[in-house]
């Protein structure tokens, strides 16, 4: 460990200075997770006092290191649990946000991913300019619709993608209907809002992995000091996100909690629909698993 700490710095500010992890707060996970040594021993404090002349080390292997953001953890489990494998499909991305999402999609080979948000600036370098991505800003998913999505992509310059792929040059970027898997990480808005524009933007046999916020879709007097804490609430969250995706033709497939909890340790889950899936009745004794809400009954 560090000898004199004259010059010295904390280990989570070393950590994004010397560029081996992406913020502060990156930085702090890291360390909290083990992956970080200085001069040979793993670091256990984001406090710890560090020199220029300290040797720091982040084990490139671990996963909190490998993706853009610890959300992709979220999605490898998924797609892991529910057996599904994006290789060779076309994909959409809803709230991509930094591409955590778009990142594990692209890793597990998929044949081109369109990643949206209503922000901007927010996609990591490290997927900037990625061939197989199409990255569209500023667009709310509940506007969605395939003529719209298709018009935006047209503006977005695949236009020149395409007139590449026609000269057999590279991968023609795929129109909305041709989307085979859709997932979906969003804020600040519940799914309910969403699921019916989605489903008629993309394919007709198309996969849908969600990712579902309890905190989003209890509304503000379920929530206090950030937290969804009475777990009815939560079983009804989930509940109410399955039976919105029936209204728009989606049964379900899957549905399991998140390995990782969310802001303010919020518990989250992901679910699998697709039209092939089945009725909301078929989960509800899934649903009390994984929420743990003995109360509840038939979805609503």
């Amino acid at each position: 460990m560090p000898g004199d700490t004259t010059g010295a710095s904390r280990l989570d500010q070393a950590l994004a200075g010397r560029g081996l992890a992406r913020s502060r707060t990156h930085a702090a996970r890291l360390i909290e997770l083990g992956a970080v040594t200085v001069n040979g021993a793993v670091a256990t404090k984001p406090s710890l006092r560090v020199t220029e002349g300290d040797t720091i080390e982040v084990r490139a292997e671990h996963p909190e290191h490998r993706y853009v953001s610890r959300a992709a953890l979220k999605l490898v489990a998924a797609l892991d649990e529910f057996g599904i494998d994006p290789r060779g499909r076309a994909s959409l991305d809803v709230g991509a946000s930094t591409g955590g999402f778009t990142q594990v999609l692209l890793e597990r080979g998929a044949r081109h991913v369109i990643a949206l948000d209503v922000g901007h600036g927010q996609l990591a370098e490290p997927l900037a300019g990625h061939p197989d991505l199409t990255l569209l800003e500023g667009v709310n998913a509940r506007d969605l619709t395939r003529d719209g999505l298709d018009g935006m992509l047209r503006g977005s310059g695949s236009e020149s993608q395409e007139a590449e792929a026609d000269d057999g040059a590279g991968p023609r970027t795929p129109r909305a209907g041709e989307l085979d898997l859709v997932v979906a990480d969003l804020s600040f808005i519940s799914l309910r809002h969403v699921l019916g524009p989605l489903r008629r933007t993309a394919g007709e046999d198309a996969d849908f992995v969600v990712l579902i916020k309890p905190q989003f879709e209890v509304g503000r007097q379920g929530v206090r000091d950030g937290i969804v804490a009475d777990q009815r609430l939560v079983g009804g969250a989930v509940s109410g996100v399955v039976q919105q995706a029936f209204e728009a033709n989606l049964g379900t497939l899957g549905i399991m909690a998140s390995p990782i909890a969310g802001t303010h340790g919020n518990r989250e889950f992901l679910a699998h629909f697709a039209a092939r899936g089945e009725h909301p009745t078929q989960w509800t004794d899934r649903i009390r698993e994984v929420t743990g809400d003995t109360t509840r009954g038939e979805p609503t």
